[in-house]
């Protein structure tokens, strides 16, 4: 009897001193894990956020940013420089040298730089004077994002005057100025007037012709007119309303010297008495940009005319007088070549547009559409859309009808990949669906 109380009293010891033991190893494990928290173990299926590393000057940012990367790296690049003036102003000194140091900090842009472009366009700050201005200017604008959307351009519209002084043509200077300085990452600024309409949307601007020669400023004009022929020079020898400029510091420099000749410039007055007794087609007193830049072009063609393509082997921008009236005959032509192929009017996602034009070229040219003769870009001169006085030239409401008309043909070519058509181009309120393998 004794010896069974014996070991049940060892049992009891026994178990008590166990019991102790785990509480005391229990309680140091929780000390344990209050002092050093149990890591985050990541799926392999989740990324792991990385919170932002603080500079010693106090800029979030990495120390390297990854060909892959958007990011901003703490180095010191031209945007830190308090002393940078966005100004037309203050003249752009080793943009060459200081937009490349940029792309080596930012990789991810590096790559494909060189056929960037950014289409800048705009408007006055004011609603327009004509009735149906403002709604023209919203479809213009939606014309100009289309064909952006379609060929992956980014776009910048300003309806703000970035100089007091330079409204009118000459307010797109400041605006060209200032966006070469917000967007190192594009090789192309092209600017676009407000009245240009995109009207083959399927077209791209063939950018190996300008990069292979090296050229810095693409314009559409006839180059005999511009550079010869001194004692009978032309105002209209080229067109400014649209062109394309390299993002260089040659850019900068021209633009500088191009802006001189307009009203922020003490000569302004007397830069437009040199026109008017250069151009013999020139009416009226003021200095334009127009004859500002043909003037520079052939005054200093060593400096500035070497490094310009006057282009016209196709509709860089083309007077719609002559473009509009064209559009039918372009519709049916079309329409043709795709009932004699069926694999061009097989339905596709928009973002495969510029493939089916690719497929579309071989046919279009043998069928006699060249590139040479499609409207790439109407451009409707002299209608002056927001304030409505048109040249008198132009009888009643005929530029407004013939740019609805413009507006609707590019629309068409867009709406097609939504399903729908205008099939009146005199209509804009009308579409109808697109039957299934249309126009078989």
């Amino acid at each position: 009897m004794a010896k069974s109380t014996t070991c049940v009293c060892l049992a009891n010891t026994f178990l008590f001193l166990s019991l102790v033991l785990f509480l005391l190893l229990l309680h140091l494990w929780t000390l344990s894990s209050f002092y050093s928290p149990i890591p985050i173990i990541h799926s392999p299926f989740t990324k792991a956020k990385s919170e932002p590393q603080l500079e010693p000057d106090g800029v979030v940012g990495s120390p390297n940013c990854a060909a892959h990367e958007l990011c901003d790296p703490p180095e010191k690049s031209f945007y830190d420089n308090p002393g940078l003036s966005y100004s037309i102003e203050k003249p752009m000194k080793n943009w060459d040298e200081k937009r490349s140091d940029w792309l080596k900090q930012h990789p991810s842009f590096a790559a494909g730089a060189r056929d960037r472009i950014l289409v800048v366009t705009g408007s006055q700050p004011l609603p327009c004077e004509n009735p149906i201005g403002d709604h023209l200017l919203l479809r213009l604008f939606k014309n100009k994002v289309d064909y952006c959307r379609i060929h992956g351009y980014d776009i910048f519209y300003n309806n703000a005057y970035l100089h007091p002084k330079m409204d009118s043509y000459w307010a797109k200077f400041p605006v060209v100025r200032a966006a070469m300085l917000a967007h190192p990452e594009v090789e192309w600024i092209w600017w676009i007037d407000s009245d240009a309409v995109f009207t083959d949307m399927e077209f791209k601007v063939p950018l190996h012709r300008y990069n292979n020669i090296d050229h810095n400023l693409v314009v559409y004009g006839w180059p005999n007119l511009v550079y010869e022929d001194k004692g009978n020079k032309s105002s209209t020898s080229l067109n400014a309303g649209v062109f394309m400029i390299r993002n260089c510091q040659w850019s900068m420099d021209l633009v500088n010297d191009w802006a001189e000749m307009g009203p922020n410039s003490p000569n302004y007055k007397k830069w437009g008495q040199i026109q008017l007794s250069t151009f013999k087609d020139k009416t009226y007193p003021q200095s334009d940009d127009q004859s500002a830049l043909i003037y520079l072009l052939f005054k200093k063609k060593d400096k500035w005319g070497n490094k310009t393509y006057v282009e016209n082997e196709y509709y860089f921008q083309g007077y719609w007088v002559e473009i509009v009236k064209t559009y039918d005959n372009i519709s049916e032509g079309y329409k043709e070549v795709e009932i004699w192929e069926p694999k061009l009017r097989r339905r596709h996602a928009e973002k495969l547009s510029e493939y089916y034009a690719k497929l579309r070229e071989p046919y279009l040219e043998d069928a006699g559409y060249k590139k040479r003769w499609r409207p790439f870009v109407t451009h409707f001169t002299g209608c002056q859309q927001c304030n409505g006085n048109h040249n008198p030239m132009y009888v009643g409401d005929t530029c407004w009808i013939e740019m609805q008309k413009a507006l609707n043909f590019a629309d068409n070519q867009v709406l097609r990949n939504y399903g729908f058509v205008r099939p009146d181009l005199m209509n804009s309120s009308f579409v109808s669906p697109l039957p299934f393998d249309y126009p078989a």
